[in-house]
């Protein structure tokens, strides 16, 4: 796999996640998709499952520790506050310990990996304009991060909401990154489907205008191309055992937003 300073951790294979664990991440990334405040809800699990935070406290973090940790990752307000919405929103963000908090018992088994995902989310959504223009940023923020299924939850309300042309195009994205987010867990069938939409959709395009903003995606079609390229066998014909190596070995795709 081509690897380089600027690659995303998440741009490699991924596990299939149990849906109670993918329906913890999609409810706190709904919630900051819908209001930029509520990505602080992405900072308890990121602290409560680290792995280093569970081996330093193995019977639970204190509350005063988690909020000094959280404290940093917090876009905006009071974390006292931030902490007591979160509880009352979500009772699934953790479980009592005998010292302090541990991870909910939903969560837990994959403890590590829901601190990892739900981090990188929450650096991908801080910084981006907030107003009219967030959710597009948030979709093309996620992208870039190799968050795609968490890309597809950001575009989507626009693509329902859209006409015409612009709505061909959101589609477009949305299928894209559906079908790398099928590179990701290895579904070839899936992928090579969701691209060859991708690229009826877009047809030779290379951006996108939106109320929002840009978005150009030439580079990143040229990516999903080349993969289907690369599924073919030497006489056209879709390989029965998918090359992996050499899907992983080409460049991945980013999207530009204007």
């Amino acid at each position: 796999m081509a690897c380089g300073p600027r690659t995303p951790v998440f741009w490699q294979r991924q596990p299939g996640l149990p849906r109670p664990v993918l329906t913890f991440l999609r409810s706190r990334l709904e919630a900051a998709l819908a209001d930029p405040a509520d990505r602080a809800l992405l900072a308890w699990p990121t602290v409560l499952g680290a792995p280093r935070v569970r081996e330093e406290f193995p019977e639970g973090l204190p509350e005063a520790e988690l909020l000094a940790r959280a404290r940093a990752m917090l876009p905006q307000g009071d974390p006292v506050r931030a902490w007591e919405d979160a509880l009352a929103r979500f009772p699934d963000t953790a479980d009592r310990g005998p010292a302090g908090w541990v991870p909910h018992r939903i969560w837990d088994p994959l403890s590590s990996l829901v601190s990892l995902r739900s981090g990188v989310t929450l650096l991908a959504l801080l910084g981006l304009p907030e107003g009219g223009n967030y959710r597009l940023a948030a979709g093309v923020s996620l992208f870039n991060a190799a968050l795609f299924h968490e890309c597809h939850d950001a575009l989507e309300p626009l693509w329902l909401e859209a006409e015409g042309p612009l709505k061909k195009g959101l589609q477009g994205l949305i299928l894209m990154a559906g079908g790398f987010h099928h590179h990701q867990v290895q579904n070839a069938p899936g992928m090579a489907g969701l691209f060859e939409d991708a690229v009826e959709a877009l047809g030779e395009g290379r951006g996108l205008a939106t109320p929002w903003g840009a978005v150009g995606y030439g580079p990143a079609l040229d990516r999903v191309r080349e993969r289907l390229e690369a599924l073919d066998d030497e006489y056209g014909l879709r390989a029965e055992d998918p090359p992996w190596e050499r899907l992983w070995s080409l460049d991945r795709p980013e999207w530009e937003l204007t």
